[in-house]
Protein backbone atom coordinates (compact mmCIF):
# COMPACT_ATOMS: atom_id res chain seq x y z
CA UNK A 1 0.00 0.00 0.00
CA UNK A 2 1.17 3.48 -1.00
CA UNK A 3 2.43 5.90 1.64
CA UNK A 4 3.13 9.50 1.17
CA UNK A 5 4.83 12.47 3.41
CA UNK A 6 5.91 16.50 2.62
CA UNK A 7 8.52 18.74 3.68
CA UNK A 8 8.43 22.19 2.96
CA UNK A 9 12.36 23.23 2.31
CA UNK A 10 13.11 27.00 1.70
CA UNK A 11 16.05 27.63 -1.16
CA UNK A 12 18.19 30.74 -0.71
CA UNK A 13 19.68 32.76 -3.46
CA UNK A 14 22.90 33.09 -4.22
CA UNK A 15 22.28 36.92 -4.67
CA UNK A 16 19.03 38.58 -4.82
CA UNK A 17 17.40 38.41 -8.34
CA UNK A 18 15.50 41.41 -9.40
CA UNK A 19 11.76 40.85 -11.18
CA UNK A 20 9.08 43.23 -11.76
CA UNK A 21 7.22 42.11 -8.57
CA UNK A 22 10.30 42.83 -6.50
CA UNK A 23 13.41 41.35 -5.36
CA UNK A 24 14.12 37.34 -4.41
CA UNK A 25 15.94 36.18 -1.76
CA UNK A 26 14.37 33.22 -0.59
CA UNK A 27 12.26 30.70 -2.41
CA UNK A 28 9.77 28.03 -0.66
CA UNK A 29 9.18 24.79 -1.75
CA UNK A 30 7.73 21.71 -0.66
CA UNK A 31 9.07 18.10 -1.43
CA UNK A 32 6.51 14.83 -1.73
CA UNK A 33 7.49 11.22 -1.76
CA UNK A 34 5.37 8.44 -1.68
CA UNK A 35 6.60 5.00 -1.29
CA UNK A 36 5.26 1.36 -1.67
CA UNK A 37 7.45 -2.00 -1.45
CA UNK A 38 10.33 -0.45 -0.11
CA UNK A 39 10.63 1.90 -3.00
CA UNK A 40 10.21 6.04 -3.05
CA UNK A 41 9.31 8.34 -5.58
CA UNK A 42 9.75 12.17 -4.87
CA UNK A 43 8.01 15.51 -5.94
CA UNK A 44 8.72 19.01 -6.25
CA UNK A 45 4.92 21.08 -4.84
CA UNK A 46 6.99 23.95 -6.17
CA UNK A 47 4.62 26.83 -4.39
CA UNK A 48 5.63 30.26 -6.07
CA UNK A 49 4.07 32.99 -3.52
CA UNK A 50 2.55 35.94 -4.77
CA UNK A 51 2.43 34.26 -8.45
CA UNK A 52 0.55 30.77 -7.68
CA UNK A 53 -2.95 29.87 -8.28
CA UNK A 54 -2.56 27.93 -4.96
CA UNK A 55 -1.19 30.69 -2.75
CA UNK A 56 -3.56 30.30 0.13
CA UNK A 57 -3.30 29.83 3.84
CA UNK A 58 -4.90 25.95 3.15
CA UNK A 59 -2.15 24.97 1.17
CA UNK A 60 0.00 22.67 3.73
CA UNK A 61 -3.71 21.21 5.01
CA UNK A 62 -4.23 20.48 1.14
CA UNK A 63 -0.95 19.02 1.09
CA UNK A 64 -1.52 16.44 4.02
CA UNK A 65 -5.16 15.58 2.72
CA UNK A 66 -3.40 14.23 -0.68
CA UNK A 67 -0.42 12.40 1.11
CA UNK A 68 -3.43 10.54 3.60
CA UNK A 69 -5.36 10.07 0.65
CA UNK A 70 -2.47 9.20 -1.87
CA UNK A 71 -4.06 5.61 -1.76
CA UNK A 72 -7.09 6.70 -4.13
CA UNK A 73 -4.37 7.15 -6.96
CA UNK A 74 -3.30 10.06 -8.99
CA UNK A 75 -6.49 10.76 -11.36
CA UNK A 76 -8.80 10.89 -8.45
CA UNK A 77 -6.12 13.23 -6.56
CA UNK A 78 -5.77 15.24 -9.58
CA UNK A 79 -9.67 15.82 -9.14
CA UNK A 80 -9.41 16.67 -5.74
CA UNK A 81 -6.63 19.18 -6.32
CA UNK A 82 -8.01 20.48 -9.19
CA UNK A 83 -7.43 24.51 -7.10
CA UNK A 84 -3.86 23.57 -6.24
CA UNK A 85 -1.95 23.55 -9.74
CA UNK A 86 1.67 22.88 -7.92
CA UNK A 87 0.67 20.07 -6.05
CA UNK A 88 -0.61 17.91 -8.87
CA UNK A 89 2.73 18.80 -10.15
CA UNK A 90 4.70 17.14 -7.07
CA UNK A 91 2.02 14.02 -7.19
CA UNK A 92 2.69 13.76 -10.86
CA UNK A 93 6.36 13.52 -10.36
CA UNK A 94 6.21 11.60 -7.37
CA UNK A 95 4.32 9.00 -8.95
CA UNK A 96 6.31 8.53 -11.87
CA UNK A 97 9.60 8.38 -9.96
CA UNK A 98 7.89 5.86 -7.76
CA UNK A 99 7.08 3.62 -11.09
CA UNK A 100 10.73 4.62 -12.66
CA UNK A 101 13.48 4.15 -9.64
CA UNK A 102 16.49 6.84 -9.67
CA UNK A 103 16.35 10.22 -10.85
CA UNK A 104 13.94 9.21 -13.92
CA UNK A 105 10.52 10.61 -14.84
CA UNK A 106 10.51 10.23 -18.34
CA UNK A 107 12.98 7.41 -19.50
CA UNK A 108 14.37 8.95 -23.06
CA UNK A 109 17.65 9.32 -25.16
CA UNK A 110 18.16 12.59 -22.90
CA UNK A 111 18.12 10.22 -19.60
CA UNK A 112 20.56 8.09 -21.47
CA UNK A 113 23.08 11.36 -22.24
CA UNK A 114 22.72 10.57 -26.23
CA UNK A 115 20.89 13.82 -26.46
CA UNK A 116 20.91 17.26 -24.78
CA UNK A 117 18.03 20.57 -24.95
CA UNK A 118 18.70 23.72 -25.93
CA UNK A 119 18.15 26.59 -23.61
CA UNK A 120 17.35 30.34 -23.75
CA UNK A 121 19.75 32.50 -21.04
CA UNK A 122 18.11 34.14 -18.38
CA UNK A 123 19.70 37.60 -17.93
CA UNK A 124 17.77 39.40 -14.45
CA UNK A 125 16.73 42.65 -13.40
CA UNK A 126 19.21 45.04 -11.98
CA UNK A 127 21.41 47.59 -13.06
CA UNK A 128 22.88 48.22 -16.57
CA UNK A 129 26.04 47.31 -15.42
CA UNK A 130 25.01 43.99 -13.51
CA UNK A 131 22.75 43.37 -16.79
CA UNK A 132 25.92 43.77 -19.16
CA UNK A 133 27.63 41.51 -16.72
CA UNK A 134 25.08 38.75 -17.21
CA UNK A 135 24.61 39.08 -21.04
CA UNK A 136 28.72 39.05 -21.69
CA UNK A 137 28.49 35.63 -19.42
CA UNK A 138 25.82 34.04 -21.28
CA UNK A 139 27.69 35.06 -24.24
CA UNK A 140 31.27 33.55 -23.42
CA UNK A 141 28.91 30.47 -23.06
CA UNK A 142 28.02 30.47 -26.63
CA UNK A 143 24.24 31.17 -25.91
CA UNK A 144 22.56 31.99 -29.14
CA UNK A 145 19.09 32.93 -27.33
CA UNK A 146 18.54 35.08 -24.67
CA UNK A 147 16.03 36.33 -22.45
CA UNK A 148 15.66 39.44 -20.68
CA UNK A 149 13.49 40.49 -17.53
CA UNK A 150 12.07 44.28 -18.52
CA UNK A 151 9.52 46.88 -16.81
CA UNK A 152 11.52 48.11 -13.99
CA UNK A 153 13.15 51.15 -16.36
CA UNK A 154 12.26 50.54 -19.50
CA UNK A 155 14.29 53.39 -20.71
CA UNK A 156 17.58 51.97 -19.45
CA UNK A 157 16.31 48.70 -20.61
CA UNK A 158 15.88 49.27 -23.51
CA UNK A 159 19.63 51.03 -24.21
CA UNK A 160 20.67 47.64 -22.98
CA UNK A 161 19.15 45.88 -25.87
CA UNK A 162 19.72 48.28 -28.65
CA UNK A 163 23.65 47.87 -27.63
CA UNK A 164 23.23 44.39 -27.58
CA UNK A 165 21.32 44.56 -30.81
CA UNK A 166 24.18 46.57 -32.56
CA UNK A 167 26.77 44.05 -32.25
CA UNK A 168 24.52 40.93 -32.51
CA UNK A 169 22.05 40.75 -35.17
CA UNK A 170 18.94 38.23 -34.75
CA UNK A 171 20.48 36.11 -37.34
CA UNK A 172 23.29 35.38 -34.68
CA UNK A 173 21.53 36.02 -31.33
CA UNK A 174 17.76 35.20 -30.32
CA UNK A 175 16.40 38.27 -27.91
CA UNK A 176 13.20 37.35 -26.04
CA UNK A 177 12.19 40.15 -23.39
CA UNK A 178 9.61 39.48 -19.91
CA UNK A 179 7.74 41.68 -18.80
CA UNK A 180 5.74 40.13 -16.16
CA UNK A 181 2.84 42.75 -16.88
CA UNK A 182 4.87 45.47 -15.81
CA UNK A 183 3.26 47.93 -18.81
CA UNK A 184 -0.26 49.56 -19.04
CA UNK A 185 -1.93 48.57 -22.45
CA UNK A 186 -0.84 52.21 -23.96
CA UNK A 187 2.58 51.91 -22.88
CA UNK A 188 2.78 48.19 -24.11
CA UNK A 189 1.67 49.76 -27.96
CA UNK A 190 4.73 51.83 -28.01
CA UNK A 191 7.20 49.51 -26.03
CA UNK A 192 6.26 46.84 -28.69
CA UNK A 193 6.58 49.27 -31.56
CA UNK A 194 10.74 49.97 -30.46
CA UNK A 195 11.06 45.88 -29.50
CA UNK A 196 9.92 45.39 -33.40
CA UNK A 197 12.91 47.92 -34.50
CA UNK A 198 15.07 46.07 -32.05
CA UNK A 199 13.81 42.48 -33.83
CA UNK A 200 12.71 41.20 -30.53
CA UNK A 201 11.41 37.38 -31.24
CA UNK A 202 8.69 37.80 -28.72
CA UNK A 203 7.70 39.20 -25.65
CA UNK A 204 5.69 37.48 -22.69
CA UNK A 205 3.09 38.97 -20.66
CA UNK A 206 3.47 42.92 -21.87
CA UNK A 207 0.47 43.66 -19.80
CA UNK A 208 -0.83 42.73 -16.59
CA UNK A 209 -2.82 39.23 -16.82
CA UNK A 210 -7.23 39.64 -16.90
CA UNK A 211 -7.60 42.50 -19.63
CA UNK A 212 -8.65 39.90 -22.16
CA UNK A 213 -9.83 42.64 -24.38
CA UNK A 214 -6.58 44.73 -24.27
CA UNK A 215 -4.67 41.94 -24.62
CA UNK A 216 -6.41 40.49 -27.29
CA UNK A 217 -6.35 43.81 -29.21
CA UNK A 218 -2.47 43.84 -28.65
CA UNK A 219 -2.22 40.37 -30.44
CA UNK A 220 -4.03 41.46 -32.91
CA UNK A 221 -2.02 44.36 -34.08
CA UNK A 222 1.21 43.82 -32.59
CA UNK A 223 4.33 44.20 -34.76
CA UNK A 224 5.92 41.99 -31.93
CA UNK A 225 5.30 38.19 -30.98
CA UNK A 226 3.00 38.22 -27.67
CA UNK A 227 3.42 35.16 -25.42
CA UNK A 228 1.28 34.47 -22.93
CA UNK A 229 2.50 33.68 -19.24
CA UNK A 230 0.55 34.65 -16.11
CA UNK A 231 -2.64 34.93 -18.05
CA UNK A 232 -2.83 30.83 -18.05
CA UNK A 233 -2.99 31.04 -14.48
CA UNK A 234 -6.12 29.70 -12.71
CA UNK A 235 -7.29 28.48 -16.13
CA UNK A 236 -8.57 25.25 -14.73
CA UNK A 237 -10.85 23.39 -16.81
CA UNK A 238 -10.63 22.82 -20.69
CA UNK A 239 -13.34 25.21 -21.47
CA UNK A 240 -12.22 28.28 -19.99
CA UNK A 241 -8.71 27.60 -21.74
CA UNK A 242 -10.58 26.92 -24.93
CA UNK A 243 -12.18 30.51 -24.56
CA UNK A 244 -8.86 32.30 -23.17
CA UNK A 245 -7.17 31.36 -26.79
CA UNK A 246 -9.87 31.72 -28.85
CA UNK A 247 -10.37 35.30 -27.49
CA UNK A 248 -6.73 36.68 -27.05
CA UNK A 249 -5.57 34.75 -30.43
CA UNK A 250 -2.07 35.06 -28.68
CA UNK A 251 1.41 33.89 -30.62
CA UNK A 252 2.41 31.92 -28.37
CA UNK A 253 2.06 30.57 -24.41
CA UNK A 254 4.53 30.03 -22.00
CA UNK A 255 4.09 26.48 -19.84
CA UNK A 256 5.14 26.72 -16.61
CA UNK A 257 3.93 23.33 -15.26
CA UNK A 258 4.10 24.04 -11.58
CA UNK A 259 1.44 26.68 -12.65
CA UNK A 260 -0.71 25.20 -15.13
CA UNK A 261 -1.38 21.88 -13.19
CA UNK A 262 1.67 19.99 -13.53
CA UNK A 263 2.34 18.03 -16.96
CA UNK A 264 -1.26 16.57 -17.73
CA UNK A 265 -2.53 20.70 -17.39
CA UNK A 266 1.01 21.42 -19.61
CA UNK A 267 -0.49 18.78 -21.67
CA UNK A 268 -4.05 20.03 -22.15
CA UNK A 269 -2.43 23.35 -22.95
CA UNK A 270 -0.16 22.02 -25.76
CA UNK A 271 -3.12 19.98 -27.49
CA UNK A 272 -5.22 22.99 -27.90
CA UNK A 273 -2.96 25.84 -28.56
CA UNK A 274 -1.46 23.43 -31.13
CA UNK A 275 -5.19 23.17 -32.68
CA UNK A 276 -5.42 27.19 -32.93
CA UNK A 277 -1.60 27.12 -34.54
CA UNK A 278 -0.23 28.90 -31.45
CA UNK A 279 3.05 28.25 -30.57
CA UNK A 280 4.29 27.43 -26.97
CA UNK A 281 7.20 26.28 -25.23
CA UNK A 282 8.14 24.92 -21.73
CA UNK A 283 9.52 27.29 -18.66
CA UNK A 284 10.69 26.18 -15.35
CA UNK A 285 10.25 28.60 -12.14
CA UNK A 286 12.40 28.91 -9.98
CA UNK A 287 11.77 25.10 -8.70
CA UNK A 288 14.73 23.20 -7.00
CA UNK A 289 16.93 20.52 -8.80
CA UNK A 290 14.49 17.93 -7.85
CA UNK A 291 11.24 19.97 -10.03
CA UNK A 292 14.00 20.43 -12.63
CA UNK A 293 15.44 18.02 -13.29
CA UNK A 294 11.43 16.43 -13.80
CA UNK A 295 10.42 19.35 -16.08
CA UNK A 296 13.80 18.75 -18.42
CA UNK A 297 12.49 15.02 -18.69
CA UNK A 298 9.11 15.95 -19.66
CA UNK A 299 10.40 18.77 -22.32
CA UNK A 300 12.81 16.68 -24.06
CA UNK A 301 10.38 14.08 -25.78
CA UNK A 302 7.92 17.16 -26.97
CA UNK A 303 10.88 17.48 -29.62
CA UNK A 304 9.70 21.41 -29.84
CA UNK A 305 13.01 23.10 -31.84
CA UNK A 306 12.88 26.40 -30.45
CA UNK A 307 15.04 27.07 -26.85
CA UNK A 308 13.43 25.88 -23.91
CA UNK A 309 12.76 28.17 -20.82
CA UNK A 310 14.85 26.06 -18.46
CA UNK A 311 16.80 26.81 -15.24
CA UNK A 312 20.31 24.79 -14.66
CA UNK A 313 19.89 25.13 -10.39
CA UNK A 314 22.71 27.37 -10.32
CA UNK A 315 20.51 30.06 -8.42
CA UNK A 316 20.32 28.87 -4.84
CA UNK A 317 23.33 28.61 -2.12
CA UNK A 318 21.45 25.39 -0.87
CA UNK A 319 19.39 23.55 -3.88
CA UNK A 320 19.12 19.78 -3.60
CA UNK A 321 22.03 17.30 -5.82
CA UNK A 322 21.77 17.97 -9.41
CA UNK A 323 21.04 15.31 -12.19
CA UNK A 324 21.71 18.30 -15.14
CA UNK A 325 24.59 19.96 -16.69
CA UNK A 326 25.06 22.65 -18.82
CA UNK A 327 27.62 22.76 -21.46
CA UNK A 328 27.00 25.48 -23.36
CA UNK A 329 23.55 26.20 -24.52
CA UNK A 330 22.71 22.43 -23.91
CA UNK A 331 21.37 20.86 -20.87
CA UNK A 332 22.41 17.28 -20.44
CA UNK A 333 21.13 14.66 -18.18
CA UNK A 334 24.18 13.33 -16.01
CA UNK A 335 23.23 10.42 -13.16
Amino acid sequence: MKTASFEKYTLNFKRPSGTSRGVLNIKETYFIRISEDGKTGIGEANLFKGLSFDDDDDYEEALTWACQNVHLGLPHLREEMINHPSIIFGLEQAFLNLEHGDNLYFPSDFTEAKDSIQINGLIWMGGIDFMKEQIEEKLKQNFHCIKLKIGVDWDHEKQVIAELRKKYPKDILELRVDANGAFSPEKAKSVLEELADLQIHSIEQPIEAGNWKAMAQLCAETPTPIALDEELIGMLNRDSKIELLKEIQPQYIILKPTLVGGFSGSDEWIELAEQQHIGWWITSALESNVGLNAIAQYTYPKHNPMPQGLGTGGLFTNNTASCLELKGEQLWFKN
